[in-house]
């Protein structure tokens, strides 16, 4: 049966998930805001992870490949394509929500559709270039590391493995990170702010209060995305400094990958139903 695995159940939720947030922001007008336009790119990304590479590794893990040449090397292109993409969606949520907070009052002249559909296209595009390099690099050794009949391998180089750990983790993290820091500080200082300067008057304190709450959340949200970050990409991440370190292939860490895919399965209910400024999805 399908769902007799824990990775058949995430793939199931990864897909459900990440196509309702599609569908809503796609045929809800009220929801067609540029921070709302950066989640339905994340959720795309997560959802062709689910859709796509998440069953391709539970034939994999089931037993050799089976596909043919060609669909593994699709395999590993589209994956390394649709990761970059997912935690290059992130950091522009990162810097959305960054600019929305610390610079409120030019939020809506600094971010505009026409900037955001631009990055989001960027994102894509440099994703599928890194993508490329390492489809180039997968042909040229398809057959070396063949160790059953159909068997889908692949052998990080070191070249290889240490660019993709800046690129994919410690470029992405750190930026995260530092946004997310300087957002958290003025979340809790308008918190307070607002807070120390209640009045009287009934309507303005219910203001206040709501707002105030408003704030809490925020930094709480961007805590959690920071921590589910982190727990999905540093054991897989780890594998690239093992890789980097030894000059050994890390092909077969398939507790890792799952993690790393978990990341898609989750991004949805942080980014589309618990983050700040996407409260109408």
């Amino acid at each position: 049966m399908f769902f007799n695995s824990p990775q058949s159940i995430i793939t199931v939720l990864t897909v459900v998930l990440n196509l309702l947030v599609i569908i809503s922001v796609s045929h809800f007008r009220q929801l067609h805001t540029t921070t709302n336009l950066l989640t339905l790119s994340l959720a795309v990304a997560d959802f062709l992870v689910g859709f796509l590479q998440m069953p391709v590794e539970i034939l994999l893990y089931k037993g050799c490949w089976t596909l043919g040449d060609f669909i593994c090397a699709v395999k590993f292109f589209l994956g390394s394509h649709i990761i970059s993409a997912s935690v290059g969606n992130m950091v522009l949520i990162a810097i959305d929500r960054y600019i929305a907070i610390c610079d409120q009052m030019f939020y809506s002249t600094k971010v505009t559709l026409k900037r955001i559909i631009f990055c989001i296209c960027l994102c894509w595009i440099l994703s599928a270039l890194r993508s490329i390099s390492i489809l180039v690099d997968f042909l040229s050794q398809q057959y070396r590391y063949n160790f059953c009949n159909g068997e889908c391998v692949t052998v990080i180089r070191l070249t290889e493995a240490a660019i993709g750990f800046f690129v994919s983790f410690l470029g992405p993290i750190t930026v995260i990170i530092v946004l997310y820091i300087r957002v958290f500080v003025v979340a809790v200082s308008q918190a307070r702010a607002m807070r120390s300067h209640i009045t009287a008057v009934t309507v303005q304190r219910s203001e206040a209060v709501k707002v105030q709450k408003s704030e809490i959340k925020a930094a709480r949200t961007l805590g959690v995305v920071v921590v589910v970050f982190l727990l999905c990409y540093t054991p897989y991440c780890s594998i690239i400094v093992a890789v980097v370190n030894t000059s050994t292939g890390g092909s077969t860490a398939s507790l890792q990958y799952w993690l790393l895919y978990c990341n898609s399965c989750l991004n949805p209910l942080i980014y589309a139903f618990f983050y700040p400024g996407s409260e109408n999805l």
